[in-house]
């Protein structure tokens, strides 16, 4: 493979909906409103986690690491896109599309490890309430959180250098929305059964172990929570983990239906607008689950409302 083909890319062009422009006018309106949801929201349940002596714990820790994830993941394709559905111009540098990919792909994996870990929080608080403090204390959940970060963009950086390398031959139209390393893997005109191996091991570290370790804590919390005497005992538990728990059925069903729905060219703008929606609803309603079905965060935000209120009578 000659080297000339390789660096002859030096920019890509994403056509994922620009053959609709009325299609692409809709959705910047939509998924602008959305972006500033997801901003305001998960900003504003970062504030209350640090402002709030009460939420000073390791579930909400994990929960601000959530928020600002969510942030930042959609801040790296969004803005973007947004500027391409309102432009003629629909190329991003080879760098750019990197950086893209690095980025966005880190924030996926760390999102799916950071959930095991909260996951494992509501399985000590509960299944070892006496021995909580103990045993989720300061440097262990701040370690988790880092481990977390660490895994995540570690994987992310080895897959996109792995792709990125490889050579392109000339060919540069991805036909996507964003730099995603399977529509990536579509251009290479070289052999890539090394990159489906590492895909592939690391899809089964950092999606199916994750869950499976999810999977295990719930029942072991499941378990726990049945052996409560008392129905209002019952119900406060449950309480303390409902919310992520709807998250992760989020998150992981988003997914699972995202990629076992059949692809085919007469569903191409319904898979782009799915692909979307996973990207963008999910971290647009996290900070509103964690809200309706917390006790304590609600409580934390009437206060913050209630001193708003009063300094700005003063």
């Amino acid at each position: 493979m000659k080297m000339g083909n390789y660096s002859a890319v030096t920019e890509f062009l994403l056509v994922g909906l620009s053959q609709y422009p009325e299609l692409q006018h809709f959705l910047f309106v939509l998924c602008l409103i959305m972006y500033k949801i997801i901003l305001l929201g998960n900003s504003l349940l970062i504030i209350i986690t640090i402002l709030d002596p009460r939420l000073h714990t390791p579930m909400y820790f994990f929960l601000g690491n959530l928020s600002f994830l969510d942030i930042c993941y959609t801040s790296s394709f969004i803005p973007p896109m947004l500027v391409m559905f309102m432009s003629e111009r629909i190329s991003i540098s080879f760098l750019g599309c990197a950086l893209q990919m690095v980025i966005s792909l880190g924030l996926g994996s760390t999102e799916c490890i950071l959930l095991a870990v909260m996951a494992y929080d509501r399985y000590v608080a509960i299944c070892n309430p006496l021995r909580y403090p103990i045993i989720m204390n300061k440097v262990l959940y701040m370690h988790l959180a880092a481990w977390s970060w660490a895994i995540g963009y570690l994987n992310s950086l080895v897959q996109t250098v792995m792709t990125m390398v490889l050579p392109f031959c000339g060919n540069n139209v991805i036909d996507h929305l964003t730099c995603e390393i399977l529509a990536l893997l579509k251009l290479v005109c070289s052999d890539i059964s090394m990159n489906v191996l590492i895909m592939t091991v690391a899809s089964i570290i950092i999606l199916v172990v994750p869950l499976l370790l999810i999977f295990v804590s719930y029942i072991f919390i499941l378990s726990s929570i049945l052996r409560i005497d008392s129905a209002e005992g019952r119900k406060k538990a449950f309480s303390t983990c409902s919310a992520h728990l709807t998250v992760v059925i989020l998150f992981y069903g988003s997914a699972l239906f995202m990629y076992t729905k059949p692809k085919s060219n007469n569903t191409k703008v319904s898979d782009e607008i799915i692909v979307l929606s996973y990207g963008v609803i999910t971290p647009m309603l996290n900070p509103i689950i964690y809200s309706l079905r917390n006790k304590e965060v609600k409580e934390a935000l009437k206060k913050i409302l209630k001193r708003h209120l009063h300094l700005t009578k003063i």
